[in-house]
């Protein structure tokens, strides 16, 4: 699966009210090789996004930010398609003009967990009919992606405290540090 395909994905499952159901839907369809290269990239993007500055955005917008949150924050990033993703990336502030109540969760913050296991639930789907946990099955996958190349990246080294938040996030502060998300 290139890009191209990856993004293509991604925007199609905006348009259903449950983007990750969706995207597993598809996902099964389209098999087993196709499922791993989707999980790789998304794996990648994932990767690209762990950063500190990045963090520092999501804590501003919802007036902290635990590690599971970011997570959540990045899947939700990664949803919102190839132009918002490479926006923010490029600058975190993009998010005080782009972010609104159509596009946080139903808790009115800007997370999509779901969409984190999309691709380890359409694998364990096609290898075993069901998306059930499955110890074996996610070590199948981690091991297929290993093998792919991914390198997961689990060390940040943060370059703010919170006190520089304003500063470092002037336009994300002015709209939501002192009437955070959620």
């Amino acid at each position: 699966m290139e890009q191209k395909e990856f993004w293509r994905l991604i925007e199609k499952s905006r348009e259903f009210d449950n983007q990750a159901e969706s995207l597993i839907e598809v996902l099964t369809e389209i098999g087993l090789d196709e499922v791993l290269d989707f999980e790789l990239l998304f794996q990648q993007l994932m990767n690209a996004s762990y950063t500190s500055r990045l963090w520092g955005a999501a804590f501003v917008l919802m007036g902290g930010c635990s590690d599971d949150a970011f997570d959540y924050f990045r899947g939700w990033l990664i949803g919102q398609g190839e132009e918002i993703f490479n926006q923010v990336m490029k600058d975190p502030e993009f998010l005080a003009e782009y972010i609104n109540e159509d596009n946080l969760d139903d808790e009115g913050y800007p997370q999509n967990e779901e969409l984190l296991s999309a691709g380890l639930d359409a694998y364990n789907l096609i290898r075993t009919g069901n998306t059930e946990w499955d110890d074996n099955i996610y070590d199948e996958l981690v091991e297929a992606l290993d093998k792919m190349g991914l390198q997961p990246k689990t060390d940040i080294e943060f370059d703010w405290e919170e006190d520089d938040l304003e500063n470092l996030f002037p336009i994300l502060w002015t709209r939501f540090g002192e009437e955070p998300l959620g």
